[in-house]
């Protein structure tokens, strides 16, 4: 009877043990998670924050929907140490648990500003349900507010703060938001939606240090040129910090991540990865690469876990992730990897209809959408089969994609 363990019972690590269970009805299947709740959807945590959605439609599986399956969920266990060589994990309370197949799918634990009193009442972090509870409570209270990190992760801070009232002031370290993937054209569009529910865009900026009061409250975030932004509410969102360090014992190899290949497999004989963790081979790429969207990160704990069951390398991971924005009055979409590319096309249809489509030799990357999001399925489908059509530009960027108006590669 095979062992299997799973660390981390996010969407990745859920996802196969359900696959697990699937592919190997006799095995015994352990989940490990540091949290205090089972699975819950991660997307719509944000909409609780904005007080826009309860707490019940948010949780995704309770402890029955694991005792229905058998597997042992274990809530609250902290992983403190992995001996590769003997196949067990040491876990903060001195238990062993051993195992033939090991899944890390522990995500990471959102990196803090390196600022003084970046840790004060009122400044939150946004990733565990539990955050946003806080958030949410702590937005409810609040009248001025101040956010960090301009990217697809700060953003859900400014929508709080439109939705609970929140008068607020987007501190961003460049020109523009989400800089890397978006032109001056397409952030504008973003921008505006900010302006429209009530957070100020504040560009070369960011901060050099936060303020507060005798009881340890922030009362102002100062940025690097001197000004001063008052604020009883700040969200910072920098980044990931991945949660590695119980792997400080194990061979793996790390690139800013735990390196995997297409099978999810690491390095290290009987370990697999999957999730926000890995930097993962992309088979349409032809290169290493990382993503962090809910439907990537199952699809990987679904193939890790393939190839757990069979003991071999039975099936490849091949994704075209995309993130979608619904906080403002048009949509916004993010497909593949919108930020590599030696060749990028864009075009502005109105005030709030963008498109930017990002190619490598010739071939789609990734993109962004924003308004009409019509032509994703299209630009997805051409990023799998790895067509050559930046020369045809022009007709992805006409207002309705028709993918019949491409000319037939030299393959077909």
């Amino acid at each position: 009877m095979t062992e299997y363990v799973i660390i981390g019972d996010g969407i990745s690590g859920s996802s196969a043990a359900e696959t697990l269970r699937e592919e190997d009805p006799e095995s015994t299947i352990t989940v490990i998670t540091d949290e205090g709740e089972p699975l819950y959807n991660r997307i719509l945590i944000k909409e609780h924050a904005k007080g826009k959605l309860p707490e019940a439609p948010i949780s995704i599986h309770d402890e029955e929907w694991y005792d229905e399956r058998d597997i042992e969920l274990s809530l609250n266990t902290h992983v403190s140490s992995i001996d590769a060589d003997e196949n067990v994990i040491h876990t903060h309370e001195g238990e062993e648990i051993s195992y033939d197949k090991l899944l890390v799918a522990t995500g990471g634990t959102p990196t803090q500003l390196p600022v003084d009193h970046s840790d004060a009442e009122g400044i939150h972090h946004f990733w565990t349900f539990q955050d946003a509870r806080r958030i949410r409570e702590s937005a409810e209270a609040a009248e001025k507010g101040v956010i960090v990190g301009a990217g697809l992760l700060g953003i859900d801070f400014a929508a709080v703060c439109g939705a609970q009232g929140v008068s607020g002031k987007y501190l961003m370290r460049g020109d523009r938001w989400w800089r890397y993937a978006l032109s001056e054209d397409g952030a504008e569009i973003m921008h505006e939606g900010m302006r429209d529910v009530g957070v100020e865009p504040v560009f070369d900026s960011g901060v050099d240090h936060f303020e507060t009061d005798d009881e340890g409250t922030v009362t102002a975030a100062v940025d690097p040129n001197g000004e001063r932004y008052e604020c009883d509410f700040a969200g910072v969102a920098i980044g990931l910090t991945f949660n590695t360090e119980f792997l400080r014992g194990v061979d793996l190899e790390m690139d800013n991540g735990i390196v995997v290949d297409e099978y999810m497999q690491t390095n290290v004989d009987d370990i697999y990865a999957a999730g926000d963790i890995t930097r993962f081979y992309d088979v349409l790429l032809g290169e290493q690469a990382q993503n962090g969207s809910w439907g990537s990160a199952k699809e990987q704990g679904r193939v890790a876990a393939v190839n757990m069951a069979a003991d071999d390398e039975d099936e490849v991971f091949e994704w075209v992730s995309s993130y979608s924005i619904t906080h403002f009055d048009f949509p916004f979409l993010s497909f593949g990897h919108p930020t590599i590319g030696d060749e990028h096309v864009e075009r502005r249809y109105s005030d709030t209809e963008w498109r930017r489509i990002a190619f490598k030799d010739g071939k789609v990357v990734g993109g962004v959408l924003i308004g009409d999001l019509s032509p994703q399925s299209t630009l997805k489908q051409l990023m799998r089969e790895q067509r050559e059509v930046a020369d045809q530009a022009a007709v992805l960027l006409e207002q309705s994609v028709d993918a019949d108006k491409l000319a037939p590669t030299q393959e077909q």
